[in-house]
């Protein structure tokens, strides 16, 4: 059986027999790939931190029938220790991580993993607010595989926007005549956030009031959800405050 060599993100970890795990990555080639890392759990292992959550790595694996299994591991982005001792951004990383497992279930691309190596180490150095990372990448990440939300024109008719009215299951914003009884409302700064984030513009993100961000957080969490038809169980527990501890 071959082997072969990827770069990867550590999406989550199960432990197997005493000292094995099983690892879930995301590669940048190989798309979504299951192994499992011998002796992980023993202090002498030689891969350590290597190939904890969040961690980003070059690795050698050897092609099995139903899981690979990890030769070599070198370490590229060591973003877990950064990550993991601040609550929101621990959160954040955990969110991002879990849609990643779901978005890719079926075919994964070298965009994918590139847009989540990018907002784990925004997070890690704690470039924006970890719960505007967090937006961006979903929305983002939703694009990439065929989701992209509307944001300006209305999603059902066409007609040009922008419109205050935001339907998850419709594909974003409506106008007045499509919008059903009981649709969301959306103030004219969050619709400019929720165009902001998908674009990546930062300097506008990182300006925008609490109460925007909390509305584009919201609208953004049920668009996610709705599209991959079960929930993103990490989201309960992000905030939209800064720092832990603030």
């Amino acid at each position: 059986m071959p082997t072969y060599r990827d770069e990867v993100v550590v999406l989550r970890t199960h432990k197997l027999g005493e000292a094995d795990r099983i690892l879930t990555l995301l590669s940048r080639q190989h798309g979504k790939v299951r192994a499992v890392a011998k002796g992980v759990r023993r202090t002498s292992s030689r891969f350590g931190a290597r190939l904890e959550p969040f961690m980003v790595a070059d690795v050698q694996l050897y092609q099995g029938r139903s899981l690979d299994i990890v030769q070599q591991a070198e370490s590229l982005g060591s973003y877990g220790s950064e990550i993991a001792v601040h609550y929101d951004r621990y959160t954040a990383a955990s969110a991002m991580v879990e849609a990643a497992d779901r978005l890719n279930e079926a075919e994964a691309t070298p965009q994918q993993y590139l847009l989540l190596v990018g907002g784990l180490r925004a997070l890690s150095r704690g470039d924006h607010a970890a719960r505007s990372i967090l937006d961006s990448y979903l929305l983002r990440a939703m694009s990439l595989s065929g989701w992209a939300p509307g944001l300006e024109d209305c999603t059902r008719c066409g007609a040009t926007g922008p419109h205050d009215a935001f339907v998850a299951q419709l594909g974003g914003v409506v106008c007045a005549d499509c919008a059903p009884a009981g649709a969301a409302r959306i103030a004219p700064e969050t619709g400019a956030l929720l165009r902001s984030l998908i674009a990546g513009e930062w300097e506008a993100v990182d300006a925008g009031s609490a109460q925007a961000s909390a509305a584009a957080s919201g609208l953004i969490a049920a668009y996610a959800q709705w599209h991959l038809e079960r929930g993103i169980r990490s989201l309960a527990l992000v905030t939209n405050t800064g720092e832990a501890g603030l």
